[in-house]
């Protein structure tokens, strides 16, 4: 059972990492991997020489940091929210509608945000309607952050809750009934049932997002670029992007894209030493 998914990690996963030389080497199509020129770590001493590099690395630890800060806890406290509804019924109506946005596709999310917050859309009527002027929300930098996390909480809150959801639907009914027995109100069942049910999702939860934290996907920010934001909006994954397959320069794109892996992985092995100390077993993962 487990051979099909072993072979689809080795040619998908495993065998594409040859191509990691080509952060190694002063790629040539013509040569290919093997026949190109080695030029050892001066890929790599280009991009952190650049004057791109501070500007890519604060853009993306900014989004990826905020986000992961701001986007953490909605979940739980969505999760913690849905299980406090009494009537299935209510309940499975509610999981539908709010994990509905993570079924839609990015290119349409960031179409809603043009859209809706164009100089003459919906909420710039508002807007002008009250204070007379217009927000150039798509354009203007300071404003990216904060439509881009936002509307990624908005996108995936609802899928995000549902490992959390599941965790609380397998508390124990005796344990409830026995704090409805003792006079537990709502708040101190909330803080000494659910919440160490939670801990061990939470803290996992907490690990792969860090071991992610500079793993930004370049789709939405990408879609979301316009010449006026470009100083904030312009992260290391579509650096990479622009780079490597628009200006053809595979060996720099790929030594770029290998430092931020290299940073991920870092991270991960830093934050999973922290979370095992901090645990009462001393075994998270």
């Amino acid at each position: 059972m487990l051979l099909p998914g072993l072979l689809l990690t080795l040619i998908f996963k495993y065998i594409p990492m040859y191509g990691i030389l080509l952060a190694f080497k002063d790629y040539n199509p013509l040569q290919g991997i093997w026949g190109s020129d080695w030029i050892g770590l001066d890929n790599f001493r280009e991009f952190l020489g650049s004057p791109n590099f501070g500007m890519l690395l604060e853009n993306t630890l900014k989004i990826s940091v905020y986000g992961l800060i701001l986007g953490f806890f909605p979940p739980v406290i969505l999760a913690i929210s849905l299980n406090q509804i009494m009537n299935r019924k209510w309940k499975k109506r509610f999981q539908l509608i709010l994990y509905a946005p993570n079924f839609i596709s990015l290119v349409i999310i960031v179409g809603m945000l043009f859209v809706f917050l164009a100089a003459n859309g919906p909420i710039n009527s508002i807007i002008e309607s009250i204070t007379g002027q217009t927000v150039r929300f798509m354009t203007e930098p300071s404003y990216f952050r904060t439509l881009y996390i936002a509307s990624g909480i908005w996108q995936g809150m609802g899928w995000a809750s549902v490992l959390y959801t599941a965790a609380l639907s397998n508390v124990s009914q005796e344990l409830i009934d026995a704090s409805f027995i003792d006079g537990a109100n709502i708040l101190q069942r909330i803080w000494y049932i659910d919440l160490p049910t939670l801990r061990p999702m939470m803290l996992i939860q907490f690990i792969l997002s860090v071991g992610g934290v500079m793993n930004v996907g370049y789709e939405k920010a990408f879609l979301m670029q316009t010449p006026m934001n470009l100083p904030v909006s312009e992260i290391i994954s579509t650096y990479v992007y622009k780079v490597g397959l628009q200006m053809g320069d595979y060996g720099y794109s790929t030594a770029v894209g290998l430092f931020n892996t290299v940073i991920n992985v870092i991270l991960l092995l830093i934050v999973n030493a922290i979370a095992n100390k901090i645990s009462e077993d001393g075994n998270v993962l």
